[in-house]
């Protein structure tokens, strides 16, 4: 009886011990050590950070992949409110356009599940050390769940965060698509397939390309990576950064 008191106190003791701390929660597999952020609320799901990621570079993702889930909720939300009457969906997606696209592919990134997709800081394809100006890349054959976040992401000024929309002179039209982490990850998540289930692409490149496409009705555009970069920081800055005004950077409905 003793023996079997002091045995359930010892289990209740090691139950404690194995309670989730803060954020992290640390998964060991027989091939490598995955920490996940839980994600921005319980209804989020976590996007895997690998161990290589050390304490200082794991929460700076941490907050990027919160911001990164901001943003595709904002135009997600945007879609389910305004639909095809929204001047930024004409503007990106074309005046005919239907929102099912876009609207598929945002709320994928808010909240689809995570499955095997991994974040990873090492270098295993040597590309951050091969390939100049490289901030990150996905792994693509040799891992197709899996995206390396290079060194010179996290270089300072390199990526802004998004209270700083708006700010610095920055304006969608002008602005570089990866100014920002969360557009940065948008873009990089869009390769996963866990995420995208290949079905977002590179068709456009740049903002004049992107405005072509959608102004000639062509259907690849809700599907384009650019155009939903766009569409998603332009919206945002719309609607939270700048409530009413936004930062353009172009006359609306130019």
């Amino acid at each position: 009886m003793r023996s079997s008191t002091l045995l359930t106190l010892l289990t209740a003791a090691a139950t404690v011990s194995a309670s989730p701390l803060g954020r992290q929660e640390i998964t060991t597999t027989t091939t490598t050590t995955i920490i996940s952020n839980t994600g921005s609320s319980s209804t989020t799901p976590a996007f895997p950070i690998h161990s290589s990621c050390n304490s200082t570079l794991f929460h700076q993702l941490t907050r990027a992949f919160d911001e990164t889930v901001t943003l595709a909720s904002v135009a997600r939300d945007h879609l389910l409110e305004h639909g095809q009457s929204s001047p930024f969906v004409k503007k990106y997606f074309g005046p005919n356009s239907t929102t099912i696209a876009p609207l598929g592919v945002f709320s994928r990134v808010a909240s689809a599940a995570r499955g095997k997709m991994l974040f990873r800081c090492d270098d295993p394809d040597r590309n951050c050390a091969t390939q100049e100006g490289w901030a990150g890349h996905w792994r693509g054959s040799n891992a197709t769940q899996e995206t390396v976040i290079c060194d010179l992401s996290f270089a300072p000024g390199k990526r802004r965060w998004l209270d700083q929309v708006c700010g610095l002179g920055y304006t969608v039209k002008e602005g570089a698509t990866n100014l920002f982490w969360a557009t940065d990850l948008l873009h990089r998540t869009f390769h996963v397939p866990q995420v995208s289930e290949d079905a977002v692409h590179h068709y456009a490149d740049g903002w004049d390309e992107v405005l072509g496409m959608a102004e000639g009705g062509d259907e690849r555009s809700g599907f384009d990576s650019d155009a939903l970069i766009y569409f998603a920081v332009d919206v945002y800055a719309y609607e939270v950064a700048e409530p009413g005004r936004g930062c353009g950077g172009y006359e609306m409905g130019n």
